[in-house]
């Protein structure tokens, strides 16, 4: 993560996410991602930190290879936030980490802090800090987006 401050200070409270750091840089960053990547980035509401189409809180269930070299990762709701899934597909990915001790399956990564999706030379990186790892795409360019959940805790 470049630019979110996920260790941020407000007055006497630390531990504050501020997408603004990112936020800032994003109508320029935008201008380089690949067009499913700028899309994604710039939805109204993805850094809205309580809105029903932000990332945060969302928890990354499962990640599958859809291709030779694209992947799918499917994003679970919170049923007190979020009335519908997040579903990711990239293309041409170039590298996918996971970065956690002990952790094979991105299920165990947590509840998603934050996101930035940057350029890069392969087209862009989409950069997931979770509770308590991070997960990370290289990738040609992504399609995201919401589907239908049923929310078994019944909201």
């Amino acid at each position: 993560m470049k630019y979110v401050d996920l260790d941020g200070r407000d007055g006497d409270l630390t531990g504050i996410v501020d997408p603004r750091p990112y936020l800032a840089r994003l109508p320029v960053l935008a201008g380089q991602l690949p067009p499913g990547a700028r899309a994604f980035a710039t939805e109204p509401g993805h850094y809205d930190l309580s809105g029903k189409r932000c990332v945060k809180d969302l928890m990354p269930q499962g990640v599958r290879r859809t291709g030779a070299d694209e992947i799918e990762i499917r994003f679970g709701h919170n049923c007190f936030k979020h009335d519908e899934d997040l579903l990711v597909r990239y293309a041409g990915v170039s590298r996918f980490q996971v970065g956690v001790l002990d952790v094979c399956d991105v299920s165990g990564l947590g509840e998603v802090i934050l996101d930035e999706l940057l350029p890069h030379a392969d087209g862009c990186t989409h950069e997931i800090a979770c509770r308590p790892g991070t997960l990370m795409v290289a990738c040609r360019d992504l399609a995201a987006r919401w589907v239908d959940a049923e929310c078994p805790e019944g909201r």
